[in-house]
């Protein structure tokens, strides 16, 4: 019997994040997650859902004609068959992204997939979930994103990155919480303190607002 994977939607849309923003991109999102971040925006994935074979999964996204696939959630590596379906999607071709919250072991995860790990800061009320062993498992191919509400999660994020000496091993992506600090405060922090870093808005935001499934 084919595994399966309970699944919130499949979408095409644009990537608003990471450094293929803007790239036409089919998004898998799985339904399900063990965090609950203050900031979370896809509360609507934490529970539902509908599931689906890999094969059912794979035909899916085939019908977009897309290169790009993003795996996402919730917490895509809550459900162990998230792993098969990584391996499936590098099996046609796709260049696969998974975005994952850090707090579960991401070694098993299939080489050719960029890792998109969201460390998470103070404001998110989930400090303690995350697993700091996951970053010797980041190549310069993926990327630590640190999602920053206010100074002292902009401070916290610095120290992560010098402690572990993260922009020699991966790459950094700073964003803004939407609505809850000012995004050219964050760049001007950025400046100031000249980091090795990628500042990023999430571009989905500006041009579909809330709405699910863009």
């Amino acid at each position: 019997m084919q595994q399966s994977l309970k699944i919130t939607e499949i979408f095409y849309s644009l990537q608003g994040e990471t450094n293929t923003v803007g790239l036409p991109t089919v998004f898998v999102r799985l339904t399900g997650c063990p965090l609950r971040c203050g900031y979370c925006d896809t509360a609507y994935a934490f529970s539902g859902g509908k599931r689906l074979t890999i094969d059912d999964i794979l035909k899916q996204v085939d019908s977009y004609h897309a290169r790009y696939v993003t795996v996402t959630g919730g917490e895509p590596l809550a459900q162990p068959a998230c792993l098969l379906l990584l391996n499936a999607l590098c099996n046609k071709n796709y260049q696969v992204s998974l975005e994952t919250s850090g707090a579960l072991d991401i070694s098993k995860v299939d080489d050719r997939v960029i890792k998109v790990m969201d460390l998470k800061t103070p404001s998110s009320g989930e400090l303690e979930k995350n697993r700091m062993e996951n970053l010797v498992f980041l190549t310069q191919k993926d990327q630590v994103k640190f999602v920053i509400g206010d100074k002292a999660d902009y401070d916290w994020s610095k120290m992560i990155c010098e402690q572990y000496q993260l922009a020699e091993k991966t790459q950094i992506l700073f964003s803004p919480i939407h609505h809850a600090i000012s995004p050219t405060d964050l760049a001007d922090w950025i400046i100031r303190d000249n980091l090795p870093v990628r500042f990023q808005i999430q571009l989905h935001k500006y041009l579909w607002q809330d709405q699910p499934g863009k």
